[in-house]
């Protein structure tokens, strides 16, 4: 068989299931996806149809039937330093407000990089809070929880490796700082930038998040496009309540929050601080 076709009624209850335990929205454009995505696990699994297939993942009491089919359907496109006015913004505005608050020894920080697919946002975040301090960096309590749906991209991130087309966006000087050439052409990040870095599965739908404090900053960039507006508001709420004081929130520059729900405030484009 080289190919499957998939039924209004198959793509109800794959869509369905995909939103009722990850929040994303499948519409009706995305069944060539749904088919793309998936028609190679059916064809290992012996499948001769997605009901077929969905039955199973249904039946499958250890969750793992699950984990494969979000980690085939999410979206995991990223690159280094992407928008990268975020950084400018970062460095030059926002880091030295909060350590203007926190003077002297003892300065922490603490980001969460919300939807860090395979790496590369919560890489450049330390990278440039690094490169921002200097000297100073060396006193840094320095804190990135790095947190993805997907096995398949945070075992990537975990490794640290890219190719040269990947690092394209990495400045030459940074390249050098940072990364190690691999002998198979590859840059592989150092030890002392991945050691800022926790990376952990997170499924954003969870009602209560396993942290132990607050995050001054977090990211969560190109992730609520897949979401309607109810789950969007109600991660939001969540947002808020794992955000310190004055914490800030960036979203992608394709999204906006509502303005009317008195929880942020609107800073720069796509940049938010909590009310």
């Amino acid at each position: 068989m080289n190919g499957f076709d998939i039924t209004a009624e198959e793509f109800h209850l794959i869509s369905s299931l995909v939103y009722d335990k990850f929040g994303i929205n499948l519409g009706e454009h995305k069944q060539s996806l749904v088919i793309e995505r998936l028609q190679k696990v059916l064809r290992q699994g012996g499948f001769s149809s997605f009901k077929e297939y969905y039955y199973s993942v249904m039946q499958d009491s250890t969750g793992q039937a699950l984990l494969t089919l979000i980690d085939k359907i999410s979206t995991n496109h990223t690159f280094f330093f992407r928008e990268s006015d975020h950084f400018d913004v970062l460095t030059t505005a926002i880091l030295p407000e909060i350590f203007n608050k926190q003077p002297g020894m003892g300065q922490s920080l603490r980001l969460w990089s919300a939807g860090c697919s395979s790496g590369e946002e919560p890489y450049s975040l330390a990278m440039a809070i690094s490169e921002s301090l200097g000297q100073k960096n060396n006193n840094l309590d320095l804190g990135i929880l790095a947190t993805d749906i997907s096995v398949t991209a945070l075992e990537s991130a975990s490794r640290g490796v890219y190719s040269e087309a990947q690092v394209s966006q990495v400045p030459l000087l940074f390249r050098k700082r940072y990364f190690t050439l691999t002998p198979d052409g590859n840059w592989a990040v150092k030890e002392n930038l991945k050691k800022a870095i926790l990376f952990r599965r997170l499924n954003l739908m969870r009602q209560v998040y396993p942290f132990k404090g607050k995050f001054q900053l977090i990211f969560c960039r190109n992730v609520m496009i897949y979401f309607d507006a109810p789950t969007r508001n109600a991660l939001l709420g969540r947002f808020y309540n794992y955000l310190e004081p004055n914490g800030y929130l960036f979203v992608g520059h394709s999204e906006s929050l509502d303005r009317s729900s008195g929880l942020f405030k609107y800073i720069k484009p796509a940049i938010y601080q909590k009310l």
